[in-house]
């Protein structure tokens, strides 16, 4: 029998609404070069790769009665050309009108009865350029059994590659009769299976009476020191322990600071990319200390202090903005994963009363320091690393980690993951652009993803449509934000003392 759903798979199928479909996307812009990158060869370059990505051709099917949950089965109608699409914009096509593009299509749910992922190939783009989205179900990576699609289509060289003719040919789907069998002998041998049943129908019902008590629930267990060990495994599936031991100072039990970014999402999306230079945010590290990490956070704490203002709205000091940012740690009481280290996710409050973008910087290291200190860090090196393009991978585990944890006491959620510095390529066009589009939870308006590659840092601001109609001016502030942080950062400036700079960790 196939491999079954675990619990945490379960609650993000049972939870996904339209209003919040629960994927994640990469945008990656090529220049086609010399290959001359096509919809025909990235059909054939994902035919060839997706071999190493067996659940990419596997789909969820239930057992009647709901006598065991449900199973990955292999779709005996997989048609790769479904789920490899091609698209176009009127040449030449902008940035502002791909971002536009990619909006509509985060806003359409994965078909549930097949494979539950799409790539599309967008034509058009000025100067001759290409663009690949590519979008999976959170439920179809964890980290565990399966990577990102995009981890494994990225090269290191232009030079192609002879392809493996795998000859696949989709076994036939068990029958209902099979599945409901199956479950039975599997609950007869294994009283884990049966435990494991019993405890994802009891919260099926609890989803039905009412997904509110369940969100009451867990709040309030964090509130009193943390969620428990069995309840954050059984949400996380062993990608994040206890969510009191990843919170800081007792950040939980504070109150949730007032922000526009807790509105429950409409179904349509608005998308901002942000560029900006890795060597700005080094210069920064390198006088006033911290990490790359830190710089980022502090730019987005200065960028959402800005954004506010032209909104009116107060940003008086003392004001916070309370952001989960999943990071990577090597942690022997986590389960394993196939990345080398697990997620878990941290509490920072982002210092956006605070006026001078230097002290907000000093206080986001600080905040940041009790994670470096515990030894369960991960270096930024060893991330960007890992095998293949491993921030689309490190993406969903964050979004994974903040769907069990960002509820109720949160404002906003960031995933940031160091990169490959050197080029990567696609069937023989290099990547030339790279932007995360993370999905909106339940009562987000606004997500972050921030990703580094080839030495710049990109920014997929993702938001909704009807709640933040000018976003748009946060992308800006983005920019001004990194601006003061480097003015401050001039060569006239006492560097910081060596004692102070932490190792880079998490960037």
């Amino acid at each position: 029998m196939s491999e079954r759903l675990r619990a945490s798979d379960l609650a993000l199928l049972a939870q996904e609404t339209a209003q919040t479909p629960l994927h994640n996307a990469t945008l990656e812009i090529f220049d086609p070069g010399e290959a001359g990158l096509d919809y025909d060869a990235l059909l054939a370059h994902i035919d060839d790769r997706i071999a190493f990505v067996p659940r990419y051709r596997q789909r969820v099917r239930r057992v009647p009665g709901r006598f065991a949950n449900p199973v990955w089965v292999d779709d005996d109608r997989f048609d790769l050309a479904y789920h490899v699409r091609r698209s176009a914009l009127p040449r030449p096509g902008s940035l502002d009108q791909l971002r536009e593009l990619t909006a509509r299509i985060m806003s359409r749910r994965l078909d549930t009865d097949r494979p539950l992922w799409e790539v599309y190939f967008v034509e058009g783009l000025e100067g001759g350029r290409v663009a690949v989205l590519s979008k999976s179900h959170q439920v179809l990576v964890d980290g565990i059994s399966t990577v990102d699609l995009g981890q494994v289509l990225l090269d290191v060289d232009p030079d192609p590659r002879q392809l493996v003719q795998e000859g696949y040919v989709p076994p036939g789907e068990p029958t209902q009769a099979a599945l409901l069998l199956g479950a039975l002998s599997e609950s007869v041998r294994d009283p884990r299976v049966a435990a494991a049943t019993v405890r994802s129908n009891a919260e099926a019902v609890a989803r039905t009476l009412g997904s509110g008590l369940t969100r009451a629930g867990v709040v309030a267990d964090g509130l009193t020191g943390g969620l428990s060990t069995s309840l954050a495994s059984g949400l996380t599936g062993g990608l994040a322990g206890s969510l009191g031991a990843a919170l800081p100072g007792g950040l939980g039990g504070r109150p949730l600071p007032e922000s526009p970014f807790n509105v429950e999402p409409s179904a349509q999306r608005r998308l901002v990319c942000v560029r900006t230079s890795l060597k700005d945010y080094r210069k920064v590290r390198r006088v006033h200390g911290g990490t790359v990490n830190d710089v980022v956070l502090a730019t987005l704490a200065g960028a959402v202090r800005a954004w506010l203002m032209t909104r009116a709205e107060p940003v008086g000091a003392g004001r916070r903005l309370r952001a989960l940012v999943p990071m990577s740690v090597i942690d022997e009481d986590l389960e394993p994963t196939s990345l080398g280290s697990q997620v878990v996710g941290h509490l920072v409050d982002l210092p956006i009363g605070e006026g001078s973008p230097v002290v907000r910087l000093h206080q986001v290291s600080y905040a940041l320091r009790a994670h470096s200190e515990t030894g369960r860090a991960v270096a930024a090196d060893r991330i960007a690393g890992v095998a293949g393009f491993a921030p689309t991978t490190f993406h969903a585990l964050g979004s994974r980690v903040a769907f069990a944890e960002a509820r109720g006491h949160v404002n906003l959620v960031v995933t940031n993951v160091p990169g490959p510095q050197f080029p990567m390529f696609l069937a023989g066009a290099e990547m030339v652009e790279t932007y995360p589009v993370p999905p909106l939870l339940p009562g987000f308006s606004l997500a972050v993803g921030v990703t580094s590659y080839d030495g710049a840092v990109y920014y997929g601001i993702s938001a909704d449509r009807d709640a933040l109609p000018d976003i748009e001016v946060l992308g800006q502030c983005v920019r001004e934000a990194l601006d003061e942080l480097v003015d401050s950062a001039s060569e006239d400036r006492p560097r910081a003392p060596r004692g102070r700079r932490r190792p880079e960790r998490d960037r």
